[in-house]
Order: structure tokens, then C-alpha cells, then sequence
């Protein structure tokens, strides 16, 4: 199984526009203001027709497996993304890539606190309170790219179990499956290079349905 990939949010800055107010020029003294001139009624327009957009068509039901075929294919990927286990295993890796990112934010925050008062202050301390500061320093950045590596290492082992756990349950299910339709090979389409193949021999749907199901 590939690795999982960690969306980051992308947070969107809404600009307000300036409003602008309009005064009116005062009249030359002993000239009587202007009458504003009556503003003429447009006739009442009729609503332009909204356009009709055709319905969009009902998705085609999935092609026939082809009767005596003795070779298939499913996608792997997707039997992972699609499936409830999948989905499942998915959110633990989220769960713990945003609780990692947390804490190595809240170091990083320390770390640069105490580099921010290293270059502005260092100059006004004494020099055993510098050096101390700066010994502070370094270990707080060998203490953050231990814990990064670590987070790395963690995220990659949960990954691994998951991944472990979920062929393993996975697999019997392909074999049933193979063997209820009377196939001879039963194909990874990522891994086996596949290139064309009729639509119909794409088991991935009902790989999905009966890993969700239980089906035997």
C-alpha cells in the first residue's frame, strides 16, 4: 500500500472593500439652489429567463463481468480510500500527523523565544547568563529534531500496522472472491502495469461491498 498523504488547510484573508461617501458641491452665495431634476421611471423590465441547464445523466450501472472470464483486476488504492477499514485507518493517521504537528509547534515556539531574546538581550547580559542562554538554545533545537524524527518514526510504524492489518484482512476476502467467479489470476491494476482492459473485469466495487459486508 502507498503511504497516506496529509492535507494542510489553507486559511483564506477576506480583504473589506472602502466604502466612499458622495457630498454635493455648495451653490455660489445669492444663487438659489438647483431643483433637482425629477428622475425619470424606467418601465419595469421583465426578469431575464434563467437559464435551463440539462439534468445530469444518472451515472451508467457497472459493466457486466464478463461471463467465463478467467482474469481480473482490482485497484488497490481505492479499495483502501473507498472502504470503511480504510477510512478508518486513515483517520488514525490523521489523528496522530495533527497531534505531532502540534507539538513540534509548541517547541518551535519555545526555540524561537528564546532565539529572539538570544539577539536582542544577548548583548546587555553578562556573559555567564549568554552562555547560558545559548547552551539553553542548542538543546532545546537537539530536544526539537529528536522529537521530529521520533514523530516521523511513529507516524511511519502506525502506518505500517495499519497497513499490515488491513491486507491481512483484505486478502481472504480477494481469494473468495477469485474463487467464486471461477478466475485463474486475479490482478493488482497498479502493480501489474495494466495498461487497457475491458471495464467489466474491474472487481474493485464489489471487492469494496464485501469487505464492508462481510460478504463470503
Amino acid at each position: 500500500m502507498r503511504r497516506l498523504a496529509v492535507a494542510v488547510p489553507v486559511a483564506l484573508l477576506m480583504g473589506v472593500m472602502p466604502a466612499f461617501a458622495l457630498t454635493q458641491a455648495a451653490p455660489p452665495a445669492g444663487q438659489a439652489p438647483a431643483q433637482p431634476k425629477p428622475t425619470p421611471v424606467a418601465p419595469p423590465t421583465q426578469p431575464a429567463p434563467k437559464p435551463t441547464t440539462a439534468p445530469a445523466p444518472p451515472p451508467s450501472p457497472p459493466k457486466p463481468f464478463p461471463q467465463g472470464a478467467k482474469m481480473a483486476f482490482v485497484n488497490l488504492q481505492a479499495v483502501f480510500q473507498l472502504s470503511a477499514d480504510g477510512k478508518a485507518a486513515a483517520a488514525k493517521v490523521q489523528s496522530m500527523t495533527t497531534q505531532k504537528q502540534a507539538q513540534i509547534a509548541e517547541r518551535q515556539k519555545l526555540l524561537q523565544a528564546n532565539q529572539q531574546k538570544l539577539q536582542t538581550g544577548g548583548t546587555l547580559m553578562n556573559e555567564q547568563s549568554r552562555a547560558q542562554l545559548e547552551k539553553d538554545v542548542e538543546k532545546l533545537q537537539r530536544e526539537l529534531e529528536r522529537f521530529q524524527q521520533d514523530a516521523q518514526a511513529e507516524l511511519q510504524d502506525l502506518q505500517a500496522e495499519l497497513n499490515d492489518g488491513f491486507q491481512k484482512k483484505l486478502f481472504p476476502v480477494l481469494q473468495k472472491m477469485a474463487e467464486d467467479k471461477g478466475l485463474q489470476m486475479l490482478f493488482s491494476a497498479a502493480d501489474a502495469g495494466l495498461i487497457w482492459a475491458d471495464e467489466g473485469l474491474n472487481l474493485t466495487e464489489e471487492a469494496v461491498k464485501r469487505l464492508d459486508g462481510g460478504a463470503k
